[in-house]
């Protein structure tokens, strides 16, 4: 009986960000489809946990605050000693802060920057570096998450747009060097989701009704409609796919 190329099973793998929202959804998501979870992020993520153990799956948590890089190889280490090994690697721990472009701070640029670029490189950077050096199966497989304003420009959001138009073009750069070696390195750009970050926009009936004007599908999406794109990227059956970026957004950036 042949073994569906969307089947996880063996896999191990990392998604930082994992306790609620859209990476709580992926790692469920990887988890459904046979993958043991590595999770790390500055929150315990005691439900995420809960649910992937109750798939039968393995779980293990890392604390981890990706404003620095310095709990990196801690992270690797950690993911490695428990589960033996660390196949996928899903970027998704991220922040944003808003303020008008002739006010923003240098702090606030520096943190969201230093948080969803410079930790997703070297994480990337160390994922790879293990991945390359197994012997058995070299190779794996890498997702970031992007945004929608890695195409667009945004409003109020100068180190956020900055740094997701920053994972857009360094998915492609790790896609260059590391395909023919084996890792896959690839991105999901989700659009509007409905997460505890999307509250006050969907509570204030102006925005909520223009929001949803603007998408094709006609409405927000649910953090587990970005489960078949990660499984899909995460699997053998985007072998053959590198440096994409898969828009899930319900049409919005074919608006």
């Amino acid at each position: 009986m042949s073994v569906s190329p969307f089947d996880l099973t063996g896999k191990v793998a990392l998604v930082t960000g994992a306790d609620r929202g859209l990476g709580q959804a992926i790692a469920l998501a990887l988890a459904e489809a046979g993958a043991d979870i590595a999770a790390a992020g500055r929150t315990t993520p005691s439900d995420t946990e809960a649910r992937v153990k109750a798939l039968g799956r393995r779980f293990v948590w890392t604390q981890a605050d990706f404003s620095s890089t310095a709990p990196i190889r801690a992270v690797i280490d950690n993911t490695v000693s428990a589960l033996g090994n660390l196949d996928i690697l899903v970027n998704n721990a991220g922040t944003i802060r808003r303020a008008d472009a002739v006010d923003f701070t240098e702090e606030d640029w520096d943190f969201v920057v230093d948080t969803n670029l410079k930790s997703a490189f070297f994480l990337s950077q160390a994922a790879a570096r293990h991945m390359l050096a197994r012997t058995d199966r070299p190779g794996g497989k890498i997702i970031n998450i992007a945004s929608m304003l890695s195409f667009q420009g945004g409003i109020r959001v100068a180190s956020y747009t900055a740094s997701k138009s920053g994972i857009a073009g360094l998915t492609k750069l790790l896609a260059n060097e590391w395909a023919g070696r084996g890792i896959n390195v690839n991105a999901i750009a989700p659009g509007y989701f409905a997460t505890d970050n999307t509250s006050a926009l969907r509570a204030d009936e102006s925005r909520n009704r223009d929001i949803l004007a603007h998408i094709p599908a006609g409405r927000w999406g649910d953090p587990a409609d970005l489960g078949g794109a990660a499984v899909f990227l995460a699997s053998r059956a985007a072998d053959y796919v590198h440096g994409a970026i898969l828009n899930v957004d319900g049409g919005w950036l074919a608006r």
